[in-house]
């Protein structure tokens, strides 16, 4: 089935890991990372908590507006304090102390452990008994800089988008859809005959594919408008002219591209991808499973209960695809493999 994981593991990758698969039983890991992508512009390694409270306790205020439930828990100060502020009973100084005082409890180690241990690369230091604060690493210097700072954020709010919305609905995960937008390519979900907007397509699949085109590996960006991705179907979209009964906007074949293997002039249009592309499609809708909900029940819904099932269906989808399309497509890869 291929690596779901790079075999070079760089520090986008781990940092993604920390995003992607660490456990979400609250929100704080995303505003904290919405939080490190803001003070490292600051150039000063060492970050107080008073310094660091500001922003994380406003990412959490803001989401609270549109999204009041922010844990699994059913009580948590901390909590309480954000919602407060934006009702007008305490203010900012008040909110602050609350944040220093109980806001980072937790987050600050557990930030960067992966199923059950810490990722290689940390990209701050906890100095809080020493010098009131963490203090930030080369890595997160490296890391979040103005070339990768917009992408990565935008990750980051569309990861914690998804995971509040399962939250919000308060549903059996077995019973949330994530739907796609083929106009505005955002990702949503119904609810009683409501549509809510989740978040961005583009967002949320860019972190999987590590910000390359998911067919040749080229760079892909999310904020420089030259590399913008297309959200692509893997099948292409004119199979449903025929196939009425399967969903091609589904998760399951939605892909990033670059424009030149999209619409180029030696894109894919309609034509089929090879093979050796279904692998990758196979390996990648296993990649986004071993995350947690929304999209790993969507999929799961879409494709297969067991990894064996979800061959049968690609390879299902492709066989009819090709008596269909005829022609396969494969372009010539212009980087290392990264899915």
């Amino acid at each position: 089935m291929g690596n779901f994981i790079d075999k070079t593991l760089d520090d986008p990758t781990y940092w993604r890991s920390i995003i992607l698969f660490g456990r979400n039983v609250a929100s704080y890991k995303f505003a904290l990372a919405r939080s490190l992508v803001e003070v490292v512009r600051n150039n000063d390694d060492l970050v107080r908590l008073d310094d660091l409270a500001e922003p994380f306790a406003r990412h959490i205020c803001q989401h609270i507006k549109d999204a009041p439930v922010q844990a699994t828990s059913k009580s948590s100060r901390f909590l309480e304090a954000c919602q407060n502020f934006n009702d007008g009973h305490i203010d900012a100084t008040q909110l602050r102390d609350t944040t220093v005082r109980l806001g980072f409890n937790n987050v600050i180690d557990a930030f960067h452990v992966v199923n059950g241990d810490d990722v290689p690369t940390r990209f701050f230091l906890d100095e809080r008994k020493t010098n009131g604060g963490i203090r930030l690493t080369t890595a997160a210097f490296n890391l979040l800089n103005e070339n990768m700072v917009g992408t990565l954020d935008s990750e980051v709010q569309s990861r914690w988008r998804l995971v509040e919305t399962a939250w919000e609905l308060n549903m059996n995960r077995n019973l949330i859809s994530v739907k796609h937008d083929t106009d505005s390519h955002t990702l949503f979900v119904d609810k009683e005959n409501h549509r809510i907007n989740v978040t961005s397509a583009r967002d949320a699949l860019n972190g999987y594919q590590k910000g390359h085109c998911f067919f040749c590996f080229a760079p892909i960006s999310l904020t420089q408008i030259a590399l913008q991705p297309d959200v692509d179907h893997f099948f292409p979209h004119v199979l449903g002219s025929y196939d009425h009964k399967t969903n091609y906007d589904g998760v399951w074949n939605l892909t990033l591209s670059c424009r030149d293997c999209n619409r180029g002039e030696n894109g894919k249009f309609a034509k089929l991808p090879s093979l050796k592309l279904l692998e990758r499609l196979n390996t990648r809708n296993e990649f986004l499973i071993t995350s947690h909900h929304p999209l790993r029940e969507t999929l799961i819904q879409q494709t297969g209960r067991s990894p064996a099932d979800r061959i049968r269906y690609l390879q299902r989808q492709f066989d009819n695809a090709k008596s269909i399309l005829i022609h396969e497509w494969e372009p010539e890869q212009l980087g290392p493999e990264r899915f």
